[in-house]
C-alpha cells in the first residue's frame, strides 16, 4: 500500500513541490540573516533570487524523480522546457492574485481556506502543464490538437476503471428514466420534453420522464399536468424537500422507475442526441456514462466567459486531487444504472454541488464508467439558477468530503466484489 502510494506521480509531485518551497524559505533566511540583505530593495532581490533558484531546483527534481525518461538535450531543456515551466508558474501566481483570491474573498471565505485553494489551484496548473506540455516522457505521444474551448484545460478520455469485457449478452436495460428538475421553466419545459420524447421514440427506447417541479412560482406545474394528460409516460412530482437544485434531483432519484436514469436540464441545454449516445454506451455494460464538453467532438455554445473560466478551474482542481483524466465533473448531464444510485446514497448536496457529488462518489466507490463527447448550449429562455457566488464553498465542501472518504474510509463504502454485476 505504502509503496504504491510512493510511486504515485501526484504524490511525488507534491513532495517535490514541498522540497522546493522549503528551499525557498532557507534561501530567503540565508540572504537576509546571513548576507545582510536588510533593506527593502535587497529583501526584494533576495526574494527574486530565492524564487528563481527554487523554481530551477523543482524543475530538475521533477525531471529526475517525477517525469523521468524525457529528452535531456541541452537545447530542449534550456530553450523549451525551462521557459515553459517558468510560464506555467507565472500563470499560477497570476491566477491566485487576480482571480482566486478576489473571488473567494468576495464569497467571504476565510483567508486560510482562500490561501489553501490558491496553492492547490496553482499546483494543479503546474502539474497539468508539466504532465502534458513541459515534460514529454519516452513512448508518450506528442500533444494532440486542442479543441475549442479546450485551450483552457487538458483534454483526454480515459475509461477508468478499465472498460468491462464485452460479450454476447450485455447488461440489459428495459426502461430508461429521465429526471428533469424544473424551477420556473414554463417557457421551455414542454419543448424540452417533446424533443426528448421524439428522439427516444425514434430509437424505440422504452422510457419514463419524471419532471420534478421545484416549487415553481409560474405555470410550470400546469404545463407538466398537460404533458402527463397527453402522454402517461411523462410524470411529474412536486419536490417534497426545500427548494434547491440538489433537493429536486434527489427527489427525482428517489422516485424513478427505470433500470437506468439520466439527469437532464429543463432548458434544452443538453442534447437529446447525447441521451441516445449515453443509452447505447450504458447498454454495453458500464455502470455510468459521463459526458465531456471539453474533449475532441465536444462542444459548448454561448457559454458565458466568466462561468467558463470558473468551470475549467474547478474541474482542473478536481482532476488533480482525484487523479482523473475526466475533465467535466461539474456537468449534471450524466447517466447511471439503478444500482449506482443506490450505491452512492445517501446524497448530501442541497444545491448544484450535487453535480460533482454523484460522479465522484461513483468513481471513488468503484463503479465502472466511460466518457463520450457531448454538446451543451446556453439556454435561450428563462434565467439560469446557478449562482457562482453562493456555490464556491459548497462545491469545495462536497469535493473535500469525498476526497476524505477516498483516502480515510479504508474502503468501507467501496462496492464489494460480491455485489458487483458482471457482463456475461
Amino acid at each position: 500500500m505504502l509503496s504504491k502510494f510512493y510511486r504515485n506521480k501526484i504524490f511525488r509531485f507534491l513532495i517535490a513541490g514541498g522540497l522546493a518551497f522549503l528551499l525557498n524559505l532557507i534561501l530567503i533566511h540565508w540572504f537576509i540573516d546571513g548576507w545582510g540583505f536588510n533593506t527593502p530593495l535587497l529583501r526584494n532581490v533576495a526574494n527574486i533570487i530565492s524564487i528563481e533558484i527554487s523554481l530551477v531546483a523543482s524543475f530538475f527534481i521533477y525531471r529526475l524523480w517525477v517525469w523521468t525518461g524525457g529528452d535531456w538535450k541541452i537545447k530542449d531543456v534550456l530553450l523549451v522546457q525551462l521557459p515553459l515551466y517558468h510560464l506555467a508558474a507565472g500563470l499560477a501566481v497570476l491566477l491566485r492574485i487576480l482571480i482566486i483570491f478576489p473571488l473567494l474573498d468576495s464569497w467571504k471565505i476565510s483567508p486560510g481556506v482562500n490561501t489553501l485553494v490558491g496553492v492547490l489551484a496553482g499546483a494543479s496548473i503546474n502539474y497539468v502543464a508539466s504532465d502534458s506540455l513541459i515534460f514529454k516522457p519516452k513512448n508518450k505521444p506528442e500533444m494532440t490538437q486542442m479543441y475549442s474551448p479546450e485551450g483552457l484545460a487538458p483534454s483526454g478520455v480515459e475509461n477508468s476503471p478499465p472498460r468491462p469485457p464485452q460479450g454476447e449478452h450485455p447488461r440489459a436495460l428495459q426502461t430508461l428514466s429521465i429526471v428533469i428538475p424544473a424551477y420556473n421553466e414554463e417557457d421551455c419545459i414542454a419543448a424540452t420534453i417533446g424533443i426528448i420524447i421524439d428522439r427516444l421514440a425514434a430509437e424505440g427506447i422504452d422510457y419514463e420522464i419524471l419532471a420534478v417541479n421545484d416549487n415553481s412560482k409560474d405555470r410550470t406545474e400546469e404545463v407538466l399536468q398537460e404533458l402527463h394528460a397527453n402522454n402517461p409516460r411523462v410524470n411529474y412530482i412536486n419536490n417534497y424537500y426545500p427548494n434547491g437544485f440538489g433537493f429536486a434531483v434527489r427527489c427525482g432519484l428517489e422516485n424513478f422507475k427505470g433500470d437506468a436514469v439520466a439527469v437532464v436540464m429543463a432548458d434544452n441545454s443538453d442534447s437529446p442526441d447525447n441521451i441516445i449516445d449515453y443509452y447505447y454506451k450504458l447498454a454495453q455494460g458500464y455502470d455510468c456514462v459521463f459526458g465531456s464538453r471539453f474533449i475532441k467532438g465536444g462542444r459548448v455554445i454561448d457559454y458565458p466567459p466568466h462561468k467558463l473560466i470558473v468551470n475549467r478551474l474547478a474541474n482542473l482542481f478536481i482532476q488533480i486531487i482525484f487523479g482523473l483524466k475526466f475533465n467535466d465533473t461539474t456537468n449534471a448531464f450524466k447517466m447511471y444504472r439503478r444500482e449506482v444510485i443506490e450505491g452512492i446514497s445517501p446524497l448530501l448536496s442541497h444545491h448544484f454541488n450535487l453535480t460533482v457529488e454523484m460522479p465522484l462518489k461513483a468513481i471513488v466507490r468503484g463503479y465502472s464508467y466511460t466518457t463520450i463527447p457531448i454538446t451543451w448550449r446556453n439556454r435561450t429562455t428563462g434565467v439560469s439558477k446557478l449562482k457562482l457566488k453562493e456555490m464556491g464553498s459548497r462545491y469545495l465542501f462536497i469535493v473535500l468530503s469525498i476526497w476524505l472518504e477516498k483516502h480515510l474510509s479504508r474502503g468501507d463504502y467501496t462496492r464489494k466484489k460480491k455485489q458487483m454485476l458482471t457482463v456475461k
